[in-house]
């Protein structure tokens, strides 16, 4: 009894320690938030008013597992997410019952199934395009569909290995980023389109311009296949990207030409190019030193400068044209950048590519300028439309990201990614395990590839690149659907001097 006792009575202490020590914490908290000036919901309700704070913060994770319908999340639902996922698992995406997509949402692509469609023997796959004929090494492309832009730097060593192995398991190619050639990049043994942006990090001189030596080093790897001239990003169009000094490790620094420890700044644009005829002249510099297809990417903001591009280039040659054009639309995404930049600066890739291979084709350049389009394009249907609307190439970053695990936490910018894709803590890199991940990327790219191939399949064609704007009818305001080769009837050159 007297042993249960004293038990009971140092339970008893420990308890009225506890509240003791919870009723002093409000205390001080009640005292700090009365007199702190900075936020005047605690201000005006100590200590109740710090979950205001809370509650907005995990609103963004509740909506997106609990209260978010299928397919009304941005910037990708959780239909799109899970579409990616089950593709990276190599399972099926069949679905039952019907479709929970809205088919009335202005500008949603609907394709015009055939009644006669190729018998099944009659299927195949689309054929290896050239890009960069002239280029002393032109460049094969096997695949509809690949890899965009993501630097080592902004993603993680691990994330770079897979979709390296991953891109070289499905027969695509990847492009660096901005941020330089690493070992990483070359170890998974596939193609690779070198970015040069414009702080030409990987090619720069101890002045940070650009280096023919450098170039020279980083084309005489075979498996670099082309070079990409970045001007900008659908995500922050006019807006240079920055890698904190924190971020900059000794790997790191080495490839970008730089010191430890010091911020990786880009400019808002090359500082060399201030017009179309000294951008051609870079493409063809870098041509001429690399012997490699070299392209441009840059965001749509109207068609006039994309005219007087096509203009230039019809002044001085088709031998001065760009081997392909990378078109970022306006959604594009990136680890960090301004909100109105984000939101409100460019073009949609739904209007921007039609306009651009339009005017390519006006000015008789079809079969010297490949079309690359970029932005938001993660599922079947999306590259689907963008090979009918004139496409000859389709590349995503976000549905990679996707496949290596990303879970759309919208943490890329903190070095908190809780999936290892964005991050360079070793901890949560762990998470993102190679062996398997990149299994994912191969099998998520096969499976966007296969289901293209089906969709041309049901409208009439026997491969992706026979796609065409009449298999597309598009939802207008008024509810109804009209076919793409209407709205898109196609750009004129004028002759007048």
């Amino acid at each position: 009894m007297l042993s249960a006792f004293t038990i009971a009575e140092a339970l008893a202490l420990i308890f009225v320690v506890l509240i003791g020590l919870a009723v002093l914490a409000l205390l001080v908290l009640f005292v700090i938030d009365r007199s702190q000036t900075g936020d005047a919901i605690r201000r005006n309700y100590p200590v109740i008013g710090r979950f205001r704070h809370l509650f907005s913060t995990l609103g963004e994770f509740f909506r997106q597992y609990f209260f978010a319908m299928d397919r009304e999340e941005l910037p990708f639902n959780r239909a799109q997410r899970e579409w990616v996922d089950r593709a990276g698992r190599g399972k099926g995406n069949m679905v039952a019952f019907g479709s929970t997509r809205n088919l009335g949402v202005v500008g949603t692509a609907i394709f015009v199934n055939d009644p006669f469609p190729p018998l099944n023997d009659e299927f195949a796959s689309s054929e290896p395009l050239i890009i960069g004929p002239g280029a002393r090494v032109p460049y094969k492309a096997q695949s509809i569909f690949n890899v965009s832009g993501m630097s080592y730097g902004a993603i993680s060593k691990p994330a770079v290995q897979a979709l390296s192995r991953g891109a070289k398991e499905a027969g695509i190619w990847l492009n660096t980023g901005e941020g330089g050639l690493s070992s990483f990049h070359l170890e998974g043994g596939c193609d690779l389109v070198f970015q040069i942006g414009t702080a030409k990090f990987g090619v720069r001189d101890a002045q940070g311009t650009l280096s023919d030596e450098r170039l020279e080093a980083v084309a005489a790897h075979e498996a670099v296949r082309m070079f990409e001239i970045k001007l900008s990003q659908g995500a922050k169009p006019g807006k240079g990207g920055i890698l904190p000094g924190a971020k900059v490790t000794e790997e790191i620094a080495a490839i970008r030409g730089l010191r430890v420890g010091q911020d990786a700044l880009s400019p808002n644009r090359h500082l060399e190019i201030d017009d179309f005829d000294a951008l051609l002249d870079m493409v063809a510099h870098v041509r001429e030193v690399t012997g490699k297809p070299v392209g441009i990417k840059l965001v749509v903001g109207s068609e006039g400068p994309f005219r007087s591009l096509f203009e230039t280039i019809t002044r001085r040659g088709p031998q001065s044209a760009p081997d392909f054009i990378t078109i970022d639309g306006g959604e594009g995404g990136t680890g960090a950048a301004p909100m109105p930049l984000m939101d409100l600066v460019g073009m949609p890739i739904r209007e921007a590519v039609p306009l651009v291979v339009d005017l390519r084709d006006a000015f008789g350049l079809h079969d010297r300028i490949r079309i690359i389009a970029s932005g938001k394009l993660i599922n079947p249907g999306d590259v689907a439309w963008a090979i009918a609307a004139g496409a000859d190439f389709v590349t995503t970053a976000r549905g990679f990201m996707f496949a290596l695990g990303c879970i759309q936490a919208m943490k890329c910018n903190r070095n908190t990614c809780p999936t290892g894709v964005t991050t360079h803590d070793p901890r949560l890199q762990k998470g993102l395990v190679v062996e398997s991940k990149y299994r994912r990327v191969a099998n998520y790219a096969r499976s966007i590839i296969s289901e293209v191939e089906t969709i041309a399949h049901s409208v009439g064609v026997s491969e992706p690149r026979k796609l065409g704007r009449r298999h597309v009818r598009l939802v207008q305001a008024n509810g109804r659907s009209e076919p793409m080769d209407r709205i898109y009837s196609g750009a004129t050159v004028s002759t007048s001097s």
